[in-house]
């Protein structure tokens, strides 16, 4: 129950302030006391799903051991009301919200009462198995059980009597599923029979023989059987019929203990993993210290996520510019502001060393790369898709989150798109919500120089020996470097494949810068210093210069190398 609807609140945050802070009130009033969530864990632990087994005896689908476990759970409501309150006294005025959530927890005892009376603690696990209805709940019904529980007594002393009477000793009186009840009798001793005995079933060395006591005997023993299953089965729906009539209550109990098993399940979130509880209020700002991705931290293990700070307000950050390599945590940390924000609106407390959350409307996303393809729509029309809903439906008071927009056209007309978006989010006062950009067109930095709610932050890196590092934190400015070609290496890209992208993107960056070097495919040509040294030896040169040096082996390349050696000493 508790699983299902914090589902719910997730899928459904609030937007009412004072809806919020009871929910958050229930979640502090758990998180305070480690004795009280014990004790409340341990007795949500034993509580089956009310809900659902209020649901199935209603319609008539419930087995005796689920009437049982209904049984069972209404009885652990007074405990669990018990565990709430315990050390409150009488702290908790009216109103509280822990005391609203104590008053919706009402033990249906009528209802546990008369399923524990009528149905058995250990009932079989169907009604046809029998066994379902209590011992002494109904006399008649203990009067069939007892007819049919005293056959083995009853054939015991009728096998007795019929020897003494006959004086056959090897007189049997025994049951067969097809004939019934019967008296076996060897073929030896056919002649001591009684006249009363009527023949029932011939075999290879016996008959079988009833008499009318015994067929009174049988049809008592079907009967009993057969009325003792219809009393066990009209029992089992009266109690049935006894709990839909009282659904309502045990609905509203069910309602009652699946939301603090959830404010439970969000306590012991925040206890274990050190979340604090966010200030919520009307405004339009978002203040987060130290937050942290719940879900990452989670991966990479204690003490090892770095956590960042964030700060939009729509008077004067309103837009962040996110830049920085990839890989460097750009996504993160975007999902983590909007997880927190979401989080926060659920009642939650959040991974943060604080959080200051003025609510928002909505959370818009435009995440990841997809496509459909059987209606025809690129990644790119996807994309387009996705970023025309949000600029149709944000308000002021939402939160955007852009993780990339405009990478799956060409580099001028992305960045045309991205820029257009960009300014439209920040000149559009109907639409102008906090928004969070992450992007590699780092032309669009300079958008902060005359868009005066715009600010530019970046990932940090720093390189060590020729490797690039992920610092993991956020810092005031842009970047100009995405470190592209490293993360392809990191993949492992062959390396002619790496080195020639190395090559080509110190082309295009000098083209930028104005310089136009050669742009002719295949190998560039060497510095002028490095060919002077094999100027006047060209078939060498050539052979050197056709090599694959990424295909030879070591000891191939130790054996060229002599070889070249040698050779250049004759010439």
């Amino acid at each position: 129950m508790g699983g299902r609807l914090l589902k719910k609140w997730l899928g459904q945050p609030l937007l009412d302030i004072s809806n919020i802070l009871r929910r958050q009130e229930l979640v502090e009033h758990v998180f305070g006391s480690a004795v009280r969530r014990e004790r409340i864990q341990r007795l949500l632990g034993g509580m089956p799903d009310l809900e659902r087994l209020c649901g199935r005896a209603g319609s008539a689908m419930a087995t005796p051991r689920e009437l049982v476990a209904l049984r069972r759970g209404l009885e652990l409501a007074p405990a669990l009301r018990e565990g709430l309150l315990e050390g409150e006294g009488s702290a908790l005025g009216e109103g509280s919200a822990v005391g609203d959530l104590a008053s919706r927890i009402r033990p249906c005892d009528e209802v546990a009462s008369a399923i524990a009376q009528a149905i058995d603690e250990e009932p079989g696990a169907t009604l046809e198995q029998g066994g379902v209805v209590r011992p002494g709940f109904s006399s008649e019904l203990d009067e069939m059980r007892a007819i049919t529980q005293d056959v083995r007594r009853y054939l015991a002393e009728m096998e007795a009597h019929e020897r003494e009477c006959t004086g056959i000793r090897s007189l049997r009186v025994g049951y067969n599923r097809v004939f019934g009840y019967y008296i076996e009798v060897s073929k030896p001793n056919l002649r001591l029979v009684p006249s009363d005995y009527e023949r029932r079933q011939t075999l290879v060395g016996a008959e079988r023989f009833v008499t009318p006591q015994l067929k009174e005997y049988e049809h008592r023993i079907f009967t009993a059987r057969e009325r003792a299953a219809d009393l066990e089965a009209t029992i089992f729906r009266q109690v049935c019929a006894q709990v839909a009539a009282a659904s309502e209550g045990i609905l509203s109990l069910a309602a009652a203990i699946a939301e603090l098993d959830a404010v439970t399940a969000l306590a012991e979130a925040a206890v274990r993993y050190g979340y604090v509880r966010p200030e919520l209020d009307e405004g339009d700002r978002i203040v987060i210290r130290d937050g942290r991705h719940p879900m990452v931290e989670r991966v990479l293990g204690e003490g090892t996520f770095v956590p960042n700070d964030a700060h939009l307000a729509n008077e004067d950050a309103q837009i962040i510019v996110l830049t920085g390599p990839n890989m460097a945590g750009k996504s993160t940390y975007l999902r983590q502001v909007a997880l927190i924000v979401l989080m926060a609106q659920v009642g939650s407390f959040v991974p943060a060393s604080s959080a200051q959350i003025g609510v928002v409307d909505r959370i818009f996303t435009r995440v990841g790369a997809q496509e459909d393809i059987a209606s025809g729509q690129s990644t790119f029309m996807v994309e387009m898709l996705e970023t025309a809903s949000i600029l149709y439906n944000a308000t002021p008071r939402s939160l955007i989150i852009l993780d990339e927009i405009g990478r799956g056209t060409s580099t001028y007309d992305g960045m045309a798109i991205a820029q257009a978006v960009v300014e439209y989010l920040h000149n559009r006062s109907q639409v102008a919500a906090k928004t969070l950009f992450a992007t590699h067109y780092h032309e669009l930095t300079e958008l902060a120089a005359h868009l005066p709610r715009v600010r530019n932050f970046n990932v940090a890196v720093t390189e060590e020996e020729g490797r690039v590092v992920f610092l993991r934190k956020i810092l005031p400015g842009g970047v100009d470097r995405s470190y592209g070609v490293h993360v392809a290496e990191l993949a492992g890209l062959p390396k002619a494949v790496v080195q020639r992208a190395r090559d080509v993107l110190a082309d295009l960056e000098r083209e930028v810068d104005g310089r136009r070097p050669s742009r002719r495919r295949g190998r560039r040509p060497p510095p002028a210093e490095q060919l002077s040294l094999l100027t006047s030896r060209p078939a060498l040169m050539d052979e050197l210069a056709s090599l694959d040096v990424d295909a030879l082996t070591p000891l191939e390349a130790i054996t060229k190398l002599y070889e070249l050696r040698e050779r250049a000493k004759k010439d």
